[in-house]
């Protein structure tokens, strides 16, 4: 006769169960799960609940904050909340997209170089060393004087060609490590290819590491792109955050405590983004290390 236990709910497995269940039983994490969750929304849900047209009005110029213009009204006489709502998407797409480069290009060649070692290593090495050198604002000038774009998709491709060195290096260290274990050895013994054994053995065994790597490489982006339009270097054609405090430095916006809510609200709604990341990110690490799991 069958003896049944009682047991509790079944341990989340996977990777996509333990960042749930690494998110959900920390309470930092937690709260950037739901910081990440509210700018997400105010940037892409917030625009197709407002109405888009943000007119001009000269007689409204560094308006102060009142209940027709909770933020007040910007050097233009524009509605400061309007070109919050819809200055968020831009930066937040141009993040996760350089991200997606940067860890695609990394996690390639840095695999590759780990695993095959001898020549490729050594190529793929001084290829990383050369890419390190290009100082990013130099590069950025040269672009930006022969080629101006309001393209999304070419700033994040121009931010993940030059970002992916510091994180092609790490994957390389981990793949080294991992290339002496057991299975794996196992796995070469078999024949299975190199491209079955890092696809199947060696990456899904860092898919923790990558994921929080991928999330860092959003944060940085993000810095990235706000700077670049606060430095002049990207063309000042669609609302954006960055162009918000682009726009108030020019116009001497710290100067006038009614134009306040123009330079810092951009700001604040970086920094909430910014916070929640790392939150997620710090809380995420204890539940995909094993060696921070219990601690």
């Amino acid at each position: 006769m069958a003896v049944t236990t009682a047991t509790g709910p079944a341990p989340a497995t996977g990777v996509w169960g333990s960042i749930w269940q690494g998110i959900t039983r920390s309470t930092s994490g937690f709260i950037g799960l739901c910081l990440v969750l509210s700018v997400l929304l105010f940037s892409f849900v917030g625009p197709l609940l407002i109405d888009n047209h943000n007119p001009t009005d000269v007689s409204k110029i560094w308006g102060p904050m009142s209940s027709e213009h909770w933020l007040g009204t910007n050097h233009e006489g524009k509605d400061t909340l309007t070109q919050l709502i819809l200055g968020g998407r831009e930066p937040i797409m141009v993040g996760l997209m350089a991200a997606l480069i940067t860890v695609a290009i990394a996690v390639t060649l840095g695999a590759i170089a780990g695993y095959v070692r001898g020549r490729v290593d050594h190529f793929l090495l001084q290829l990383t060393d050369i890419t390190m050198t290009i100082p990013f604002i130099v590069l950025m000038l040269v672009i930006a004087s022969f080629y101006r774009t309001s393209s999304p998709m070419v700033v994040s491709f121009i931010i993940g060609l030059v970002t992916w060195p510091y994180l092609m290096r790490s994957i390389r260290a981990q793949v080294l490590t991992l290339k002496e274990r057991e299975f794996i050895e196992a796995a070469r013994l078999q024949d299975l290819g190199t491209t079955r054994i890092l696809c199947v053995e060696v990456l899904p065994n860092m898919a923790g590491y990558i994921f929080i790597n991928f999330i860092i490489a959003i944060t940085n982006a993000i810095y990235a792109v706000v700077g670049m339009y606060l430095l002049g270097l990207l063309p000042s054609t669609a609302d954006n955050w960055g162009l918000m405090i682009q726009q108030a430095w020019d116009n001497n916006a710290f100067l006038l405590p009614q134009a306040a809510p123009f330079l810092v609200a951009p700001m604040v709604m970086i920094m909430l983004f910014q916070i929640g990341l790392v939150t997620m990110t710090r809380s995420l690490e204890q539940a995909l290390n094993p060696r921070l799991r219990d601690r």
